[in-house]
Protein backbone atom coordinates (compact mmCIF):
# COMPACT_ATOMS: atom_id res chain seq x y z
CA UNK A 1 0.00 0.00 0.00
CA UNK A 2 2.34 2.38 0.83
CA UNK A 3 4.71 1.89 -2.51
CA UNK A 4 0.84 2.52 -4.45
CA UNK A 5 0.36 5.88 -2.43
CA UNK A 6 4.16 7.17 -3.33
CA UNK A 7 3.10 5.65 -7.34
CA UNK A 8 -0.10 7.89 -6.98
CA UNK A 9 1.50 10.57 -5.18
CA UNK A 10 4.32 11.14 -8.34
CA UNK A 11 1.70 11.86 -10.57
CA UNK A 12 0.22 14.99 -8.59
CA UNK A 13 3.77 16.55 -7.74
CA UNK A 14 6.65 17.56 -10.31
CA UNK A 15 7.28 16.19 -12.41
CA UNK A 16 4.66 14.20 -12.75
CA UNK A 17 1.92 16.61 -12.65
CA UNK A 18 3.62 18.35 -15.84
CA UNK A 19 3.19 15.00 -17.99
CA UNK A 20 -0.93 14.56 -16.86
CA UNK A 21 -1.57 18.12 -17.98
CA UNK A 22 0.17 17.09 -21.05
CA UNK A 23 -1.38 14.38 -21.92
CA UNK A 24 -4.58 15.89 -20.82
CA UNK A 25 -3.42 18.87 -23.63
CA UNK A 26 -2.75 15.56 -26.29
CA UNK A 27 -6.14 13.93 -25.66
CA UNK A 28 -8.09 17.51 -26.18
CA UNK A 29 -6.63 17.79 -29.35
CA UNK A 30 -7.17 14.45 -30.50
CA UNK A 31 -11.05 15.41 -29.72
CA UNK A 32 -10.81 18.74 -32.24
CA UNK A 33 -9.36 15.98 -34.51
CA UNK A 34 -6.10 17.73 -34.44
CA UNK A 35 -4.89 14.32 -34.35
CA UNK A 36 -0.88 14.67 -35.83
CA UNK A 37 -0.71 17.90 -33.32
CA UNK A 38 -2.10 15.01 -30.59
CA UNK A 39 0.02 12.57 -31.54
CA UNK A 40 3.46 14.82 -31.43
CA UNK A 41 2.46 15.89 -28.35
CA UNK A 42 1.74 12.86 -26.90
CA UNK A 43 4.76 11.00 -28.16
CA UNK A 44 6.87 13.92 -27.40
CA UNK A 45 5.12 13.39 -23.43
CA UNK A 46 6.01 9.74 -23.28
CA UNK A 47 9.58 9.99 -24.27
CA UNK A 48 9.98 12.82 -21.39
CA UNK A 49 7.94 10.24 -19.09
CA UNK A 50 10.32 7.35 -19.73
CA UNK A 51 13.39 9.28 -19.02
CA UNK A 52 11.99 10.56 -15.87
CA UNK A 53 11.59 6.75 -14.45
CA UNK A 54 14.53 5.33 -12.40
CA UNK A 55 13.46 1.96 -14.43
CA UNK A 56 15.30 3.76 -17.98
CA UNK A 57 17.91 5.85 -15.82
CA UNK A 58 18.85 2.91 -14.35
CA UNK A 59 19.06 0.64 -17.48
CA UNK A 60 21.34 4.07 -18.93
CA UNK A 61 23.35 4.38 -16.26
CA UNK A 62 24.13 0.73 -15.70
CA UNK A 63 25.71 1.03 -19.30
CA UNK A 64 28.31 3.69 -18.10
CA UNK A 65 29.14 2.04 -14.44
CA UNK A 66 29.69 -1.31 -15.30
CA UNK A 67 32.69 -0.34 -18.18
CA UNK A 68 35.10 -0.90 -15.30
CA UNK A 69 35.27 -3.03 -12.10
CA UNK A 70 37.31 -2.18 -9.49
CA UNK A 71 40.38 -4.58 -8.77
CA UNK A 72 40.18 -6.40 -6.11
CA UNK A 73 43.89 -5.60 -5.12
CA UNK A 74 44.81 -2.77 -6.61
CA UNK A 75 48.66 -2.22 -7.29
CA UNK A 76 49.54 1.16 -7.52
CA UNK A 77 51.89 4.04 -6.55
CA UNK A 78 49.48 7.05 -6.37
CA UNK A 79 45.90 7.76 -5.76
CA UNK A 80 44.53 10.12 -7.98
CA UNK A 81 40.82 11.70 -6.94
CA UNK A 82 39.02 13.75 -9.53
CA UNK A 83 36.60 16.08 -8.46
CA UNK A 84 32.80 17.00 -9.00
CA UNK A 85 31.64 19.84 -7.45
CA UNK A 86 31.79 21.86 -3.68
CA UNK A 87 30.25 24.69 -1.87
CA UNK A 88 32.30 27.82 -1.21
CA UNK A 89 30.93 29.11 2.40
CA UNK A 90 28.76 26.44 3.76
CA UNK A 91 29.64 25.71 7.16
CA UNK A 92 31.76 22.60 8.13
CA UNK A 93 33.18 20.71 10.77
CA UNK A 94 36.85 22.36 10.43
CA UNK A 95 35.82 25.24 8.24
CA UNK A 96 33.93 26.51 5.45
CA UNK A 97 33.43 25.26 2.25
CA UNK A 98 32.35 21.52 1.51
CA UNK A 99 32.43 19.21 -0.92
CA UNK A 100 29.06 17.60 -2.92
CA UNK A 101 27.82 14.30 -2.54
CA UNK A 102 29.55 13.19 -5.37
CA UNK A 103 33.03 13.95 -4.75
CA UNK A 104 32.43 13.13 -0.99
CA UNK A 105 31.99 9.84 -2.02
CA UNK A 106 34.97 9.49 -4.16
CA UNK A 107 36.91 10.94 -1.34
CA UNK A 108 35.30 8.23 0.96
CA UNK A 109 36.95 5.49 -1.43
CA UNK A 110 39.94 7.45 -2.31
CA UNK A 111 41.08 7.87 1.65
CA UNK A 112 39.92 3.52 2.84
CA UNK A 113 41.93 3.22 -0.47
CA UNK A 114 45.21 5.31 1.05
CA UNK A 115 45.26 3.83 4.34
CA UNK A 116 44.98 -0.11 2.64
CA UNK A 117 47.76 0.87 0.30
CA UNK A 118 50.06 3.59 1.99
CA UNK A 119 50.44 5.89 -1.00
CA UNK A 120 50.08 9.48 -1.80
CA UNK A 121 47.08 11.15 -2.93
CA UNK A 122 46.36 13.38 -5.60
CA UNK A 123 43.38 15.60 -5.49
CA UNK A 124 42.08 17.20 -8.65
CA UNK A 125 40.07 20.35 -9.16
CA UNK A 126 39.86 23.94 -8.79
CA UNK A 127 37.39 27.13 -8.33
CA UNK A 128 35.02 26.41 -11.27
CA UNK A 129 32.41 29.16 -10.61
CA UNK A 130 32.68 32.38 -8.65
CA UNK A 131 30.05 31.11 -5.90
CA UNK A 132 31.36 27.25 -5.98
CA UNK A 133 33.81 25.88 -3.81
CA UNK A 134 37.75 25.29 -4.47
CA UNK A 135 37.23 21.59 -4.96
CA UNK A 136 41.00 20.26 -4.11
CA UNK A 137 41.76 22.92 -1.60
CA UNK A 138 38.78 21.90 0.85
CA UNK A 139 39.54 17.94 -0.62
CA UNK A 140 42.90 18.49 1.03
CA UNK A 141 41.56 19.77 4.67
CA UNK A 142 38.70 16.79 4.57
CA UNK A 143 41.71 14.36 4.02
CA UNK A 144 43.87 15.91 6.48
CA UNK A 145 40.58 16.55 9.10
CA UNK A 146 40.90 12.38 8.47
CA UNK A 147 44.40 11.53 9.24
CA UNK A 148 45.85 11.63 6.02
CA UNK A 149 49.69 13.08 6.37
CA UNK A 150 50.26 16.47 4.91
CA UNK A 151 53.37 14.98 2.99
CA UNK A 152 50.94 12.23 1.68
CA UNK A 153 48.35 14.91 -0.52
CA UNK A 154 49.31 16.15 -3.80
CA UNK A 155 46.80 19.42 -4.96
CA UNK A 156 46.40 20.38 -8.63
CA UNK A 157 44.01 23.21 -8.16
CA UNK A 158 43.33 25.06 -11.43
CA UNK A 159 41.22 22.37 -13.55
CA UNK A 160 37.98 23.19 -14.58
CA UNK A 161 36.71 20.28 -16.28
CA UNK A 162 37.82 16.51 -16.96
CA UNK A 163 40.08 17.40 -19.89
CA UNK A 164 41.99 19.87 -17.51
CA UNK A 165 42.01 16.90 -14.63
CA UNK A 166 44.49 15.13 -16.93
CA UNK A 167 46.00 17.95 -18.51
CA UNK A 168 47.24 19.15 -15.24
CA UNK A 169 47.36 16.16 -12.68
CA UNK A 170 49.93 13.97 -14.89
CA UNK A 171 52.88 16.98 -14.86
CA UNK A 172 52.34 17.15 -11.44
CA UNK A 173 52.72 13.28 -11.20
CA UNK A 174 55.75 13.06 -13.26
CA UNK A 175 57.57 15.79 -11.26
CA UNK A 176 57.00 13.45 -8.06
CA UNK A 177 57.96 10.31 -10.44
CA UNK A 178 54.84 8.90 -10.00
CA UNK A 179 53.89 6.33 -12.94
CA UNK A 180 51.18 4.19 -11.68
CA UNK A 181 47.94 5.97 -10.71
CA UNK A 182 44.89 4.30 -9.36
CA UNK A 183 42.19 6.55 -10.64
CA UNK A 184 38.97 7.47 -8.67
CA UNK A 185 36.13 8.90 -9.67
CA UNK A 186 32.34 8.27 -9.77
CA UNK A 187 31.40 4.92 -12.11
CA UNK A 188 29.51 7.33 -14.42
CA UNK A 189 32.13 9.40 -14.93
CA UNK A 190 34.99 6.68 -15.45
CA UNK A 191 34.82 5.69 -18.94
CA UNK A 192 35.71 9.59 -19.94
CA UNK A 193 38.02 10.28 -17.01
CA UNK A 194 40.21 7.32 -18.25
CA UNK A 195 40.12 8.74 -21.97
CA UNK A 196 41.59 11.90 -20.93
CA UNK A 197 44.63 10.41 -18.87
CA UNK A 198 45.32 8.05 -21.54
CA UNK A 199 45.34 11.30 -24.26
CA UNK A 200 47.86 12.40 -21.80
CA UNK A 201 50.10 9.51 -22.47
CA UNK A 202 49.50 8.16 -18.83
CA UNK A 203 47.94 4.70 -17.72
CA UNK A 204 45.87 4.55 -15.15
CA UNK A 205 43.95 1.77 -13.41
CA UNK A 206 40.61 2.42 -12.99
CA UNK A 207 38.71 2.30 -9.51
CA UNK A 208 34.98 3.27 -10.13
CA UNK A 209 33.48 4.78 -6.87
CA UNK A 210 30.12 6.42 -6.13
CA UNK A 211 27.86 3.75 -8.08
CA UNK A 212 23.82 4.94 -8.43
CA UNK A 213 22.54 1.62 -9.48
CA UNK A 214 23.09 -2.48 -8.68
CA UNK A 215 25.00 -4.77 -10.97
CA UNK A 216 21.80 -6.37 -11.82
CA UNK A 217 18.30 -4.85 -11.82
CA UNK A 218 15.24 -5.66 -10.33
CA UNK A 219 12.04 -4.42 -12.04
CA UNK A 220 9.65 -3.10 -9.33
CA UNK A 221 6.44 -1.07 -10.41
CA UNK A 222 7.63 1.98 -8.73
CA UNK A 223 10.42 2.31 -10.67
CA UNK A 224 7.96 3.95 -13.20
CA UNK A 225 6.82 6.58 -11.01
CA UNK A 226 8.37 10.01 -12.47
CA UNK A 227 11.01 11.98 -10.56
CA UNK A 228 13.38 15.01 -11.25
CA UNK A 229 16.26 12.39 -10.10
CA UNK A 230 15.92 10.34 -12.64
CA UNK A 231 15.53 12.36 -15.17
CA UNK A 232 18.74 14.17 -14.00
CA UNK A 233 20.18 10.46 -13.98
CA UNK A 234 19.15 10.06 -18.02
CA UNK A 235 20.58 13.92 -18.66
CA UNK A 236 23.54 12.68 -16.67
CA UNK A 237 24.04 9.77 -19.00
CA UNK A 238 23.77 11.98 -21.86
CA UNK A 239 26.04 14.35 -21.49
CA UNK A 240 28.54 11.52 -20.59
CA UNK A 241 27.87 10.22 -24.25
CA UNK A 242 28.57 13.69 -25.93
CA UNK A 243 31.51 14.41 -23.84
CA UNK A 244 32.99 11.58 -24.35
CA UNK A 245 32.34 11.51 -28.21
CA UNK A 246 33.92 15.11 -28.16
CA UNK A 247 36.49 14.26 -26.24
CA UNK A 248 37.63 11.21 -28.61
CA UNK A 249 37.07 12.68 -31.93
CA UNK A 250 37.51 16.18 -31.55
CA UNK A 251 39.76 17.08 -28.71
Amino acid sequence: MIYLLKFGASFVLPPGIFFVLLWAVSVWCWRRREKRIAAVLAGITLVFYLCSTSWVSGWLLRGLEYVYVPPAQPQGDVIVMLGGGATKDTPDVDGSGALCAVPANRLLTAVRLQRQMGVPILVSGGQVYEDSGAEAEIARRVLLSLGVPAADILVENRSLNTTQNAQYSVPILREHGLTQPILVTSAFHMKRAVLNFVKQDMAVTPYPADYQTNREAHFHYSQLQPQSGALLGTATVLQERLRTLVTQYLE
